[in-house]
Order: C-alpha cells, then sequence, then structure tokens
C-alpha cells in the first residue's frame, strides 16, 4: 500500500515538472489569443437596455475582417445594428447591437465549431463564453 502511494506522488511529481516545463518552453508570441476583457462585463446584471456596443478585447492584435460571434443557445443574441470591426489597435472588437430591457443574451467568442476570431498569424482564439443581462427599464 506505501509502495503505491510513494509511487504516485513520485509519478504526479514527475508530471508536475513535464507539464511546467512544457509551459515555460512556450513563448506569449506562439500560443493562442485570449480575451482579456469585454464590456460590458460577462457575468454582468444590470446593463442598459438600448443600443450600445459590445467590446471584446483579446491579448493580441486580431486579423482583420475575421470574427465568429456564435449564439450561446437559441436566439441568445440581440438585434446587430452594422457589421462588426476592429479599433485601430486591432486588438477590440465591437459589434453594435440593440439590447431589449430584461433579457438575458449569451454569445461565444469562437466556438467549438467556429474560430473565425484569429490572430495575424491565423491561430485561432480560445473560445470565450460571454453572457450578460439587461435591467428591467
Amino acid at each position: 500500500m506505501k509502495t503505491k502511494i510513494f509511487a504516485a506522488i513520485i509519478a504526479a511529481g514527475f508530471l508536475g515538472v513535464v507539464t511546467t516545463q512544457s509551459i515555460r518552453a512556450q513563448d506569449i508570441d506562439s500560443v493562442a489569443p485570449v480575451v482579456v476583457k469585454t464590456v460590458p462585463e460577462a457575468g454582468a446584471k444590470d446593463v442598459s437596455p438600448g443600443e450600445t456596443e459590445i467590446r471584446v478585447t483579446f491579448s493580441k492584435p486580431m486579423a482583420d475582417k475575421s470574427w465568429s460571434w456564435s449564439t450561446a443557445w437559441e436566439k441568445s443574441d440581440p438585434e446587430a445594428v452594422g457589421k462588426p470591426h476592429y479599433d485601430a489597435d486591432h486588438r477590440t472588437c465591437i459589434l453594435k447591437v440593440k439590447l431589449e430591457p430584461n433579457q438575458t443574451y449569451g454569445y461565444w467568442i469562437n466556438s467549438q465549431n467556429f474560430h473565425g476570431f484569429q490572430d495575424t498569424r491565423h491561430r485561432p482564439a480560445v473560445p470565450y463564453l460571454l453572457v450578460f443581462k439587461t435591467s428591467g427599464q
């Protein structure tokens, strides 16, 4: 019994070293982009209804005219007003929308099936779930 536990500890320690070493071998420029900020913030429950912008900021510059705003569930997306576009920094994608009162909205920013958000080297961003709710005004 003690031998099995000791062997498990040794194996776990070895895997930790291997995992740590492989993570250290990565370069920030070689990994996939990630979402670093959203407006509205994910999980917000008091977003004002009406016309507004949804802004998604990534960890690195993204390829222009490339995005995947995917619905999280049936009819989870608000009415779009115009087409998405990137800010001058090419890190923030902006989508103007019309939000209804007392509604929960959800987008996958990339997903298992859609990979349109890509950095300038065409690496798809890690999927991110953005869910928020409007106030009842």
